[in-house]
């Protein structure tokens, strides 16, 4: 219950009955100053009161208890009254204003404004790189904790397909088509979609306006389409932070790996691969037409759930960054004081590294490692895009790499880290060679270095999104 819009329909509604509070009291038998605390909104009434309230004003319950407030000004009252309420203003240390009659029209509709846009503010800049990766660092915990496998995503993605009488194989652009249109919605492929996004919905005329060409090498267009489709179905709402924009974003992706590679056929097959002691991210890929990040992605959803297999997951660039990473098996990523692990350097003999140096780094590349948290085996796989190349890994503990292909490779290595030893420290001789004698001009990533971009959609520009649809929905 909202006490302050309370208080001010029950004020309203008394007022235009004619009555004081001292007339009202003594006809539910309440003290004025109960009242009073009530139309000020500082006192829960018990239903009782406002049963007899509603009697003595000649109304019916439901109108102290609608929703809207009962006029423009008595609305501009009660948001002033909740942004002074907030912990923020609270904060400033300010004197409270109240916001009666004696308050003139244009200094409410002023302190009103100057709320609003301080509140903007204070939540933009909240949006901070550290923000970001606290949010990630929870999300990626969240995951871990139901092994990566979202059940009620699985079943919203098998009725989908349900829906449009799939029954196995991969799907083609025919049944995207049909699942969009199922939704109740049309596919319009446009050169001219605003550089800061992948997708732009309008939900007035109910299209979806994609890109002609694929944003990237290794891109499945399809994922893209399935993604923007997820939210719908999965009935997400603007984001409230960047939090619950990482958490909508990981559900869309899950929703179109599963729709892309569905739980009964993909368990099916994952089943058949492990009896034969052959599990392989590039069988997994070609199966089903998909990306190998994809297809590794959704080997992580379903082989902990499914087969009782720990896993962990690497997107790593060339440079030893790490861009993506999950895990549930124990091995220990590099991570900041806040647990995120984007943005860490990944130690030097993990087959994650290791794979760019190797003679033939393009074909089927399996490793071990020994580290302090025990013996992973790793399956890597590169793939080249536009900012670089990236390693993709999926790795297991030692005792499960008996049902993957490559589970009897001889390859080893040793990591030590976090010891500083391991990789992260020059050797003494080159120390000896180049301490005082080196001045690199680092590469400074500016964006790093700045707060998250504004917006409900963090980095879209909301002008170039409308001015876009503006122009589409006369087209």
């Amino acid at each position: 219950m909202d006490l302050v819009l309370l208080g001010q329909r029950l004020r309203h509604l008394r007022k235009a009955k004619g009555m004081t509070l001292e007339q009202l009291s003594a006809v539910v038998g309440r003290a004025p100053s109960q009242l009073s605390l009530i139309e000020n909104g500082k006192r829960e009434p018990k239903l009782s009161v406002l049963q007899a309230i509603a009697g003595a004003l000649g109304v019916q319950m439901q109108d102290l208890l609608r929703p809207e407030a009962p006029t423009r000004r008595a609305g501009l009252e009660i948001e002033l009254a909740h942004f002074q309420r907030s912990p923020a203003y609270g904060n400033l240390g300010l004197p409270l204003v109240r916001g009666g009659r004696r308050l003139p029209a244009d200094a409410l509709e002023s302190l009103v404004g100057l709320h609003r846009e301080l509140n903007r503010v204070l939540t933009e800049q909240a949006a901070t790189p550290e923000v970001a990766r606290r949010a990630n660092a929870q999300l990626r915990a969240d995951m871990r904790e139901r092994d990566n496998y979202f059940a009620e995503i699985e079943r919203a993605a098998a009725e989908v397909l349900r829906s449009v009488r799939h029954t196995t194989g991969p799907l083609s652009q025919r049944g995207i088509l049909d699942i969009a249109a199922t939704l109740g919605f049309t596919l319009h492929y446009v050169t001219d979609l605003p550089g800061s996004t992948r997708s732009v919905t309008d939900l007035r005329h109910r299209r979806v306006y994609l890109p002609q060409v694929a944003s990237g090498k290794g891109r499945d267009p399809r994922a893209v389409v399935l993604q923007t489709l997820g939210h719908f179905v999965l009935g997400h709402a603007d984001p409230l932070g960047y939090g619950d924009f990482l958490r909508q974003r990981v559900e869309a992706n899950y929703f179109a790996a599963a729709l892309l590679m569905p739980e009964t056929f993909a368990v099916q097959f994952l089943k058949e691969a492990k009896a034969d002691r052959a599990l392989a991210i590039d069988d997994f890929r070609d199966a089903f037409g998909v990306s190998y990040e994809t297809a590794a992605h959704r080997f992580t959803n379903l082989a902990t759930h499914h087969f009782g297999i720990p896993v962990h997951f690497t997107r790593v660039h060339e440079n030893g960054i790490v861009y993506k990473a999950y895990e549930n098996d124990g091995v220990r990523f590099p991570a900041d004081v806040t647990g995120a692990i984007e943005g860490q350097p990944i130690c030097r003999r993990w087959a994650s590294r290791t794979v760019f140096a190797a003679d033939d780094p393009y074909s089927a590349y399996y490793q071990f490692t020994d580290t302090p948290a025990g013996t992973y085996w790793c399956t890597v796989h590169i793939e080249s895009t536009r900012s670089g190349e990236f390693s993709v890994t999926v790795g297991t503990p030692y005792e499960h790499a008996r049902w993957f292909r490559g589970g009897d490779t001889t390859r080893r290595t040793v990591s030590r880290c976090p010891d500083p030893d391991c990789c992260r420290r020059p050797p003494a001789d080159l120390v000896d060679r180049w301490s005082g004698n080196a001045w690199p001009s680092a590469r400074v990533h500016s964006h790093l270095l700045a707060a998250l971009p504004p917006g409900t959609f963090p980095g879209v520009d909301a002008q170039d999104v409308f001015q876009f649809l503006d122009r589409r929905a006369g087209s």
